[in-house]
Parts: C-alpha cells; sequence; structure tokens
C-alpha cells in the first residue's frame, strides 16, 4: 500500500480592479506600485513560524506566460521555490532524488497544477532538510481558474490587493468576484487581525496610495 501524502493547503495571491480586473497585454494594468509588489515579496517569502530558522522555502506556482511576464533579472523569483505550469512539459516533473530543491536553479517545470501539487506533496514526503512552507499561486487566470476548482480544503485563501482607482483598462479576469455582504457566497472577507496573523506583519489598514493608484489589502477565505 503506498503512503498517503501529506494535503498542500494553497494561498491565491493578486491584485486586481474593482470588476476583478488583472490583466492587459501579458502584463499588469498598472506601473509603479513599489511598496504592493514588495508586500507580496515579503509575504510569499516569509516562512510560517514553525519554520523559521530552517532551510524551507515557500512555493510560487505560476503559468507559462506570468513567468515570461517577469523580467529575465528578477527571474527565478528569489528564496522561493518556483514552479511554473506549461501545456508543453511532456515529462514528470523532477523526482526528488535528484536533488534539494535551489530557488536559484531555475524553476520547477509540471505539465498540470495538479501535477505541481502532488509533486510538493512529495517533497514534504521525502524531504527532512528542506521542506516546503506555505504555497502560493501567483496567475495567470487560467491558473487561478483550476485553483479554484480545487477543493476548499485545498484551495482556501485569497490574499488580494483591491485596486479601488482609477479605472484601469483590463483584458485578464480573476474567475471569481469577491463582493462583501454577497448572499450565498462561500467566499467571506475576513478582518485585518486574521489579515495580520496569516502573513506576519502588521498590514496597513487604510486605503493606500501609490503612484496615484488607491488600493487596499484584503484576505478572503472559503466558508
Amino acid at each position: 500500500m503506498s503512503a498517503i501524502l501529506p494535503s498542500i493547503e494553497l494561498t491565491l495571491v493578486l491584485a486586481a480592479t474593482r470588476d476583478m480586473g488583472i490583466g492587459l497585454n501579458g502584463g499588469l494594468p498598472w506601473t509603479g506600485l513599489k511598496k504592493e509588489m514588495a508586500y507580496f515579496a515579503r509575504v510569499t517569502k516569509r516562512l510560517p513560524s514553525q519554520l523559521t530558522g530552517t532551510k524551507a522555502l515557500n512555493a510560487v506556482i505560476m503559468g507559462r506566460k506570468t513567468w515570461d511576464s517577469i523580467p529575465p533579472k528578477f527571474r527565478p523569483l528569489k528564496g522561493r521555490l518556483n514552479i511554473v505550469i506549461s501545456r508543453s512539459v511532456t515529462s514528470a516533473v523532477p523526482s526528488l532524488s535528484e536533488g534539494k530543491l535551489e530557488s536559484e536553479e531555475g524553476p520547477v517545470m509540471a505539465s498540470s497544477l495538479e501535477q505541481a501539487i502532488n509533486y510538493l506533496r512529495q517533497q514534504q514526503q521525502e524531504q527532512q532538510e528542506q521542506k516546503v512552507g506555505k504555497v502560493f499561486v501567483i496567475g495567470g487566470g487560467q491558473i487561478y481558474g483550476a485553483a479554484l476548482e480545487l477543493p476548499k480544503e485545498v484551495s482556501k485563501r485569497i490574499l488580494l490587493t483591491r485596486v479601488l482607482s482609477p479605472e484601469f483598462e483590463c483584458d485578464t479576469f480573476f474567475p471569481l468576484e469577491l463582493k462583501e455582504q454577497q448572499e450565498g457566497s462561500e467566499w467571506v472577507r475576513k478582518s485585518k487581525a486574521e489579515l495580520d496573523e496569516f502573513v506576519g506583519e502588521e498590514v496597513p489598514g487604510a486605503v493606500q496610495v501609490e503612484n496615484a493608484t488607491e488600493y487596499e489589502f484584503q484576505m478572503w477565505e472559503r466558508r
């Protein structure tokens, strides 16, 4: 009988307009949000408290187009295990016996979100020194959609930077509306205290203004 693999919990991370626009022409609709990008970097790098001081890495899962949209000098995203999903991948992801995972060596390639999750489950089970901490899905639209179709025990949380103004033109949208007090919705916005606890820092609660763009940090979870 095969061993039961550990469970993996996904957190989706995105910035989106009021109508959930997330992209334009293969990139972001807005520019110059350096503080918001710094928040993204801190949150996706910071390990759970029980893994602080270990060799563990958080993982970021993305589609090939999202990978391509990152300037070459910034990829792979430092200090995180990068997993890129591409339909052109025909072989299985690397076996864990081939060595430790190192974020500086380029991304792990997978053909589907399910394959990426299975790889992380194997990593949790087999690697003793270098564990995986939190697992983040960072885009794009199709990968978000695949994540949202998973059971709520797996796809549990959304970290949303809500871009409030101005109105940006978008051609790519997050496949889910997030509205407060929406009757019957399985997603509920969590409190600032709960957001602070999950990300491991005190997140600004007020609307932020940067480069003439207003936004705020939110966290949503499935009921």
